[in-house]
């Protein structure tokens, strides 16, 4: 599903009570607040469906699969997700 088939859907489900350039905007909204939140160290909890959160992967040694050369792979943070019971049941 991409943005706009998720706009669609939302549309689908509010029987069109609410037109798609406003659930385009609260979206947006949504995802730059929770973005906003997890720049900011913030662990983002939506009850039943999951928690997004950051999580800081150390520098270490890897290698080049093309030359098997060994390369330094730099420290980075990257964004997890992890599944909340409600979510889960729907897709199990």
């Amino acid at each position: 599903m991409n943005r706009q088939d998720l706009i669609n859907s939302t549309y689908e489900k509010l029987n069109g009570k609410v037109p798609k350039n406003i659930i385009e905007s609260v979206i947006k909204a949504e995802e730059d607040a929770k973005l906003d939140a997890l720049a900011a160290g913030d662990k983002v909890q939506l009850i039943g469906f999951g928690t997004y959160e950051t999580r800081s992967r150390s520098a270490r040694k890897g290698r080049n699969p093309q030359t098997g050369a060994e390369i330094d792979i730099k420290s980075s943070t990257t964004i997890a997700f992890k599944p909340g019971k409600h979510a889960r049941g729907r897709v199990s």
